[in-house]
């Protein structure tokens, strides 16, 4: 090829074109990774125009074999390429949370703060933010993960960027890529002390009277260290695993910092002075009687090696009273309790003080995100953030990106086991959904409720959720007995004789049984037919006093009754009933979590038999509903332990459109 140049001096240029068609092919392989690229007759382009800067960023890399040039008038220019090593951050040290402030460079004369950067970061194109209107600069993908990251889990106000003293363990590394950055003493301090426990292992106290599984040593020493860092911990394994007895390990462990305490629900506080005489007697627990003059007295009398147990009822009556005192550790069994952070026994919960939280529960998560934000609100303050910002962020979003930055988040501080992951022992358990088809009369009578309810609800408003409630609990008891809507009614009940077929084979086999109801009308029904086959029986309602209640149990357990009558709500937690090795639910509930807890009764540690869990679902009823209902919500914890989650609570639109599906379409 003959050029000529402005002094008419010829020049020759070689083409290398085996050299151009590899270099073309190397730009074709880069630029196939872009999705909405089209190419037409040798033109491209693009169905969102913003996706030609990745094209852009691609050229920009392959300046060794092709020239970017920028015309007048150009749309979009790419202005660089900034990478992690650009970015410079400085951590000053607040109260349970850090301070950062961090600047990116992108060339000479320009400069992005950190909290504009992260502002940048949300609004992007992919990789690309805008620093005016159509001029990008491109982050590495490491940068942008990282830095969509920090702003997950950090807080944004006035002063500057804010990062909670605990998120940063989430963000562990982030910190450990940087290669720019300086922080205080305080800073420093923590993250080795981190190191440091990452390292160690607590011993489990001599004191303690029994010996630990593996897991269990496991759960102490993960809780031992979280204790050391002065975070707060979630100790959700499933039930039966004995959690009791892990903390009981704990309270020994820290029994010489100070006085602990408590909470439960008053059914397990004899479970927990029962248990403490087992595996812990060197430690002193105490209860509040109900002599309410001398309670302010014991509290001031607590000293390092004694054990308040006390209820959430009582806490929440007496909250001023327990406010005022510092207690070297706090455990919440049955955390869950405070799942709604509106009640009264949350705010009381959330006032009480102490070096180290312990949260206990096998179901953390049993309806909505609302509750782990709540639970962590007492473990970890501040940790996810305001309720609003909680909300906006991980709530309304529902993308996956945003629910595994939330499993992120709470890794560190939430464990969970499961007892088919741990327990080789364990026998097996068994679920049956037994459909009960009802008669042509029950039939009959539930469709002439379920079309008035429908009538009473003829304009669905969310301020209708007592009265839709309402409605739909007289279709859950029509579905059960006609008995439970209208006691002069002659309608026999399918329910209850299938009920009773069940547990004449069970008998005639020598098994025991376990027989749980939401109802206690429905309970006391059961009884009835029960006295009249003479088929001997425990019981236990929500009226039971303590007494009665561990008496019951001890009975049961010492072979006194074939089944073992309980409602839900009183029993579905805090007893241990191995002698039954067969569970029947009388009636679903809406979360099948609650379920599984009152099951576990029966499945735990100590069994030795096979258990089989029935339950009794009436067919083209709500009840079909409800269990259809049951695999969204099912495993709850588990799915956001795994990053997906499905957090919706049924509005009162819904529950209606429930109701509205007739039999047939069931």
């Amino acid at each position: 090829m003959l050029i000529s140049n402005e002094k008419d001096v010829q020049l020759q240029v070689k083409r290398n074109l085996k050299l151009e068609a590899e270099n073309e092919q190397t730009l074709l392989n880069d630029i196939q990774s872009l999705e909405s690229l089209n190419v037409n007759d040798d033109l491209m382009s693009f169905d969102d125009p913003l996706d030609s800067l990745s094209l852009l960023d691609i050229l920009a890399n392959r300046q060794d074999i092709c020239v970017v040039e920028w015309p007048e008038g150009e749309k979009y220019k790419l202005r660089g390429k900034a990478t992690i090593s650009n970015l410079n951050i400085k951590i000053t040290s607040g109260i349970n949370w850090f301070d950062l402030q961090g600047e990116l460079q992108v060339d000479e004369n320009t400069v992005i703060t950190l909290q504009q950067l992260l502002r940048l970061t949300k609004k992007s194109h992919n990789n690309f933010i805008e620093l005016s209107t159509g001029e990008f600069i491109a982050l590495s993908e490491r940068l942008k993960k990282q830095l969509d990251n920090l702003r997950l889990f950090s807080n944004e106000d006035k002063k500057g960027v804010q990062l909670n003293k605990f998120a940063s363990v989430g963000l562990s590394d982030f910190f450990e890529e940087m290669e720019n950055m300086k922080a205080d003493k305080t800073w420093k301090s923590f993250r080795q002390q981190i190191e440091k426990t990452k390292e160690e292992n607590a011993s489990v106290p001599a004191s303690l009277n029994g010996e630990l599984r593996a897991y269990q040593e496991d759960g102490f020493r993960w809780l031992a260290r979280l204790a050391e860092w002065n975070a707060g911990a979630c100790l959700a394994d499933d039930m039966g695993l004995g959690k009791t007895v892990q903390a009981l390990a704990m309270l020994l462990y820290r029994a010489s910092l100070g006085a602990a305490l408590v909470v439960c629900p008053v059914s397990v506080v004899s479970n927990w002075v029962s248990e403490a005489g087992i595996f812990a007697p060197s430690l002193r627990f105490k209860t509040l009687g109900v002599n309410a003059s001398n309670r302010p007295e014991i509290l001031q009398s607590l000293e390092a090696g004694d054990v308040l147990v006390t209820s959430y009822g009582l806490l929440q009556s007496e909250d001023k009273m327990f406010a005022e005192h510092d207690f070297a550790t706090i455990v919440l069994d049955e955390a869950h309790v405070i799942k709604n952070y509106a009640t009264k026994t949350s705010k009381a919960t959330m006032q009480l003080k102490a070096g180290f939280r312990m949260a206990l529960t096998g179901t953390p998560l049993q309806n909505h995100l609302g509750e782990i934000w709540n639970l962590f609100n007492f473990i970890n303050p501040g940790l996810l953030g305001s309720l609003q910002y909680f909300t906006d962020t991980f709530v309304k979003a529902g993308d996956s990106q945003s629910k595994k930055h939330l499993k992120k988040m709470i890794a560190p501080f939430i464990l969970r086991r499961t007892k088919t992951a741990v327990l080789d022992e364990l026998p097996p358990k068994t679920e049956i959904v037994k459909k009960i088809q009802l008669s042509a009369e029950e039939t009959a009578f539930y469709e002439a409720l379920r079309r008035q309810a429908l009538e009473n609800l003829s304009q669905v408003d969310e301020s209708k959720h007592l009265q839709v409630l309402a409605e739909i609990t007289k279709l859950r008891q029509a579905s059960c007995n006609p008995l439970l809507i209208d006691p002069n009614i002659q309608i026999p009940s399918s329910k209850l004789a299938a009920f009773l077929d069940i547990v004449g084979e069970l008998i005639e086999n020598n098994h025991r049984a376990l027989v749980f109801s939401q109802f206690v009308t429905h309970l006391t029904i059961v009884r009835r037919a029960l006295d009249k086959q003479g088929i001997t029986y425990q019981y236990l309602d929500g009226s039971s006093s303590q007494v009665e209640r561990q008496r019951s149990v001890a009975n049961f357990q010492n072979g006194k009754g074939e089944l073992f009558l309980i409602s839900l709500k009183a029993g579905g937690l805090g007893l241990n009933l191995t002698a039954a090795d067969f569970v029947i639910h009388l009636d679903p509930w809406w979360n099948p979590a609650v379920e599984d807890q009152a099951s576990d009764r029966s499945h735990r540690i100590g069994q030795q038999r096979p258990v089989t869990v029935y339950r009794l679902v009436a067919e083209n009823t709500i009840e079909e509903k409800i269990i259809q209902l049951h695999h969204r919500k099912r495993d709850l914890a588990e799915q956001l332990l795994e990053g997906s989650d499905m957090a919706a609570r049924l509005s009162v639109r819904e529950i209606v459109e429930l109701i509205r599906e007739g039999a047939g379409s069931l």
